[in-house]
């Protein structure tokens, strides 16, 4: 077996719903503390919330990745939106410029603040930074995923990744050089260094049954550490990390992020 490049893998299956410091049942952790290991569910801190919020998960993930682990975590919401959003608000073409501007607009993050706050026009100032659902990331043409402009419909990821990326920006602040998010800070991730990735657990869920004392969003966060885990046992990590794109459609995708496993057969695992 060659060395994997990481020591712990974790899968976050996101929830866009109600307000950051709502108890969500949706929103689900599991990691493999090892290579070898199957993932396990990591549950909030005792305490009256049954279920992680979004700002518990983002504290907790800033504590973890502040450990000298080599840690690679996989979150199911878009971390940018089309080229297009950048030319249509005249923005640079800057992720963490990106990340700035948009929780001016959008601050999801805030106390008692729902997505349809925002949508509504009772916070913020969304209706500077809206998008057209017609608008998609070349990754999402690829894998055929949903717009993340494309609000209240089955599958939609908008309300998950309209309210998660102000805890990107979170992350960020917090950690600084400690994490890479991928593949804004590069296509490479150093050795010894943790990681940020989209992941779309629908890609790496076929052929899986999800098992009877699983919900679809355990199974979901389940299917994200253990792909994770897999890949870099057996070497796919490396070629999902650097897919095969033109200079053009790489210079985009630093911009518009990428979903972890597009552009290879990210669907061929072993199976336990």
């Amino acid at each position: 077996m060659p060395a994997t490049a990481f020591r712990r893998y974790v899968g976050i299956d996101y929830s866009g719903a109600r307000t950051p410091t709502d108890s969500l049942k949706g929103l689900r952790v599991y990691i493999a503390q090892t290579p070898g290991e199957l993932p396990e569910e990591v549950l909030p801190p005792p305490g009256p919330r049954k279920y992680w919020s979004r700002r518990g998960v983002a504290l907790w993930l800033a504590h973890l990745l502040k450990e000298d682990v080599p840690t690679i975590v996989g979150i199911d919401h878009s971390f940018s939106f089309p080229l297009r959003y950048f030319e249509v608000h005249q923005l640079e073409p800057d992720w963490y410029a990106f990340l700035e501007d948009f929780r001016a607009h959008w601050p999801t993050d805030e106390e008692h603040v729902y997505v349809d706050f925002v949508r509504d026009g009772l916070i913020g100032n969304g209706s500077a930074r809206e998008g057209s659902p017609r608008w998609r990331r070349i990754a999402e043409e690829r894998c055929k995923a949903k717009s993340v402009f494309h609000f209240d419909v089955q599958g939609s990821v908008a309300k998950s990744t309209h309210s998660g990326i102000p805890w990107l920006l979170y992350l960020h602040r917090q950690l600084g050089e400690r994490v890479r998010f991928w593949p804004f800070d590069g296509w490479d991730i150093p050795a010894g260094r943790s990681a940020i990735v989209e992941a779309y657990p629908s890609m790496w869920r076929r052929g899986r049954v999800t098992p009877e004392n699983m919900t679809d969003d355990q199974f979901d966060a389940y299917t994200i550490a253990d792909w994770l885990r897999l890949a870099d046992e057996d070497g796919r990590l490396q070629l999902a990390l650097n897919p095969p794109l033109t200079p053009a459609e790489r210079t985009v995708a630093e911009i518009e992020g990428w979903i972890l496993g597009v552009g290879f057969a990210a669907t061929r695992e072993a199976h336990r």
